[in-house]
């Protein structure tokens, strides 16, 4: 991708070249994966020298922190549209489920935010990232309780939250480094010890709605 002009001067210069990060970046970590993608090559992507990338975002884990932002707020509007649609624990978790599993860079991209993407990021770019987050959750939660009336809000809030948490841990089991792949292919019994993605992420998330009303303070 190469830079349609040599400096932005103008605001909307400004925002394209942003937009073109953002862009460089996203293709990249739907190609290679998130942690897998440095600030030159987003910089090599877009045209431009790390120092110029800098100008935009401090550092490269600000750019995915706005990614993560820009694809959870997508995940939340699906999300909110589809409960109104629904009700009950079970298909609500089949809603969350379904929703990241149909946005693999959303996944990807929750795995490493508490990890790496926090990280090397300034106090004022991790408060806009926490107060979204926190309005997120909270927004989801009001959706989640008027399907589930035996949760709250909150319970609803703190749903949203585990079943993110189980994203992390269950994403990154469907995408298995080469050395993995060979010895699933070779031992089936240790691959079949691992559980599918969608399913596994309903049934944790059911549970958890199931029991958060039985463990309510």
């Amino acid at each position: 991708m190469s830079a349609p002009f040599q400096r932005a001067r103008r605001p909307d210069q400004k925002d394209q070249r942003r937009e073109a990060i953002l862009t460089a970046a996203r293709e990249l970590a739907e190609r290679s994966g998130v942690a897998r993608v440095s600030l030159q090559d987003i910089a090599t992507a877009v045209g431009l020298a790390k120092s110029n990338v800098l100008r935009y975002f401090g550092t490269r884990e600000e750019i995915y922190l706005h990614l993560l932002m820009s694809a959870g707020s997508e995940w939340a509007s699906v999300v909110s549209a589809r409960l109104q649609e629904v009700s009950g624990t079970e298909a609500t978790a089949g809603v969350l489920a379904d929703a990241f599993v149909d946005r693999p860079l959303y996944c990807d991209l929750t795995t490493h935010a508490e990890t790496m993407l926090e990280h090397n990021v300034s106090v004022e770019v991790l408060k806009v990232f926490k107060r979204w987050a926190i309005d997120t959750y909270w927004a989801i939660g009001h959706r989640i309780s008027a399907a589930c009336p035996e949760l709250t809000p909150a319970d609803g809030a703190a749903l949203v939250m585990t079943a993110s948490a189980f994203v992390a841990k269950l994403f990154p089991i469907t995408r298995p480094p080469e050395a993995l792949r060979e010895l699933y292919a070779r031992e089936p019994e240790i691959a079949g010890a691992f559980p599918p993605f969608r399913p596994t992420l309903k049934r944790m998330v059911a549970a958890t709605a199931a029991g958060l009303p039985l463990v309510r303070q």
